[in-house]
């Protein structure tokens, strides 16, 4: 019996995102960066250092969203 990922329901559909995400997580020492992607990240954890700002709370960003809809 072939059974397709509509069959299953939306608990058991995001457990196997969960422990596909997770999975991914555990290898990602595997992906191999290219020298271009290298010098992005890095330029962008220069700019943090520079800049020191951390951001703002979601909460304060998605509420300033909700006053805008």
């Amino acid at each position: 019996m072939n059974q397709s990922l509509r069959d299953l329901t939306i608990e058991q559909r995001l457990q196997i995102v969960e422990d596909l995400w997770d999975s991914i997580a555990e290898d990602q020492q595997a992906l191999v960066l290219t020298g271009e992607q290298r010098k992005e990240l890095d330029r962008r954890l220069e700019s943090l250092k520079l800049d020191g700002a951390q951001g703002r709370p979601a909460e304060v960003v998605i509420d300033e969203i909700r006053k805008r809809l």
